[in-house]
């Protein structure tokens, strides 16, 4: 199962509450997720929270005359992981440490 972090400025304030946000398969469950996650980032995960996101609309051409028509993305599934005290993800903590390097060597 592929489980992907998001790193929105949503998922950044869910972090400072020991929250993270991933994108998880529709047909995936709350238990398969947090077996996932655990084993993937090594951490202990006391719950997870789902939330189905609904496809936008989309309109497309049907030809020059002819009635537009809509269509709709695909639905995404969102899992929110609570971690035990202590434990971090370092996917969300890269970005920072990759920009205090750029400290000019010249």
């Amino acid at each position: 199962m592929l489980i992907r972090p998001i790193q929105t400025e949503k998922a950044y304030r869910e972090e400072a509450k020991r929250g993270y946000m991933f994108m998880v398969p529709n047909s995936a469950s709350k238990q398969a997720i947090a077996k996932q996650v655990s084993e993937q980032y090594q951490v202990t995960v006391l719950s997870v929270r789902t939330a189905i996101r609904k496809g936008k609309p989309t309109r497309f051409s049907r030809g020059k005359h002819a009635y537009p028509g809509t269509t709709y993305r695909q639905d995404h599934k969102i899992a929110f992981v609570t971690l035990k005290e202590g434990d971090k993800i370092k996917v969300f903590n890269e970005p920072a440490a990759e920009e205090s390097d750029k400290g000019g060597d010249k």
